[in-house]
């Protein structure tokens, strides 16, 4: 991650909140200033103009919430597949608001303009990746069948982490017990909606 002198994480958390409550639109460099405590000046002669401030403090809380993230989806080898899932699951389920206001910040950027979708493209390929390279080990183990590893990455991530973060982003109460929600994640996973024979 870049380093920032204080000033700078000062105007870079202060843009950040300010792209939270009134978005690209309304986050004017006055308004960043009064909120970081500096002169609009320093701005200016640090980042240039509104454009790249915004960018710095989308890197900034990316290479955060990424980090995050690859702690959130390590594993060891020999990590139980329910277990794995079930951990990952609670812990994006546990993810801070300010971390969500990342995804909602990078949601919004690609509703705004459908062609800039680096910000949310980082993100969702940390989880996808970490994903893959897990299923890749488990099928060479012989734990999971002959089966494409992203394939399965990309189902665990449409129901792990995409239930669980559009909810939590766009503010919907979760009215599940989350431990009976994660199993029966798991469940379809592995037994699908057929019935049982």
């Amino acid at each position: 991650m870049k380093e920032y002198s204080s000033t700078d994480e000062k105007i870079i958390k202060a843009t950040f909140e300010i792209l939270q409550e009134e978005g690209f639109a309304k986050a004017t460099t006055k308004k960043i200033s009064a909120k970081a405590g500096v002169n609009e000046v320093t701005i200016f002669r640090n980042f240039t103009n509104k454009k790249n401030l915004v960018e710095a403090t989308k890197e900034y809380y990316r290479q955060i919430l990424i980090s995050k993230l690859e702690e959130i989806f390590e594993f060891e080898e020999d990590d139980e597949i329910e277990e794995y899932l079930k951990i990952s699951f609670f812990g994006i389920l546990n993810l801070s608001e300010e971390d969500l206001s990342i995804l909602r910040i990078a949601m919004e950027e690609v509703r705004a303009d459908p062609e800039k979708k680096i910000l949310i493209s980082n993100i969702t390929d940390v989880v996808l990746n970490k994903l893959e390279e897990f299923f890749k080990i488990k099928m060479e183990k012989g734990i999971i069948r002959e089966v494409n590893p992203k394939s399965v990455a990309i189902m665990c991530f449409g129901m792990l982490f995409q239930s669980v973060i559009l909810w939590k982003v766009y503010n919907h109460d979760l009215d599940f017990k989350t431990n009976h929600y994660a199993d029966d994640l798991i469940d379809l996973m592995y037994d699908g909606i057929k019935p049982k024979a």
